[in-house]
């Protein structure tokens, strides 16, 4: 899943340790097993964080001076719910805009049948 984010509150995007925590939880709540968490602030208060998961990751770029952000959530089979991670980060960004789309990927079982 990728999404767009537009509108959130600015207080939300520089508060970087509750940002942090909700990225976290919203992974969480998906279901998802959250192994190491890292992040890297700029200058402008931008920061981007990854979240390794156990069924993959998760990132976060926000943009502050633009009230936005841009999430990936890739996850491997289906027990990660990407409606949950997404309901628990917007709860906290509070955007007036989600721009989201879904992708499918990996393995299916036609895909490894004409491999062989």
């Amino acid at each position: 899943m990728m999404a767009s984010l537009i509108g959130c509150s600015t207080a939300a995007l520089l508060d970087v340790e509750a940002l942090l925590e909700n990225f976290s939880a919203a992974a969480t709540a998906a279901g998802a097993t959250v192994i190491e968490a890292r992040h890297h602030l700029f200058p402008n208060g931008g920061m981007t964080a990854v979240l390794l998961l156990s069924e993959s990751h998760a990132s976060i770029h926000t943009y502050p001076e633009n009230a936005a952000c841009f999430v990936d959530l890739f996850t491997c089979g289906s027990a990660v719910d990407q409606s949950k991670f997404n309901q628990v980060l917007s709860g906290y960004l509070k955007p007036t805009q989600i721009n989201q789309n879904a992708f499918t990927r990996g393995l299916t079982a036609e895909l490894v049948e004409s491999l062989l």
